[in-house]
């Protein structure tokens, strides 16, 4: 009877365990939105940093666009991905970092 409520548990446990891990499938395809998204990101940085791009393009990425990339697909693949140390606090945090670093630089006020 030891022996059965043994082998059970093993199998309860290491059936939990398998729940836990996200289906292979599920995060190929967070992979492939995390680096759509990261690539998006790189591209406003690029825009951002180019003293060519105008400053009313400046201020759409700024004000608009980053941060609509940022808090629709990047934070949720960032918090879904494997060996997240980031919560969702840190990383809007570190996004407003960055852009008031170049509202700062290009003088831009967002309404």
């Amino acid at each position: 009877m030891k022996i059965i409520t043994l082998l059970l548990l093993v199998i309860i446990i290491s059936g939990c365990d398998k729940k836990l891990k996200p289906p292979p499938e599920d995060q190929s395809k967070l992979s492939t939105q995390f680096e759509k998204t990261d690539a998006a990101i790189t591209t406003f940085f690029d825009k951002l940093d180019s003293p060519t791009t105008p400053i009313v393009e400046k201020k759409q990425i700024a004000c608009i666009d980053f941060v609509a990339e940022y808090k629709t697909n990047y934070v949720p693949a960032m918090l879904q991905s494997e060996g997240n140390t980031y919560s969702e606090e840190k990383l809007l945090a570190d996004m407003d970092m960055a852009l008031d670093y170049y509202k700062k630089k290009d003088n831009i006020v967002c309404k």
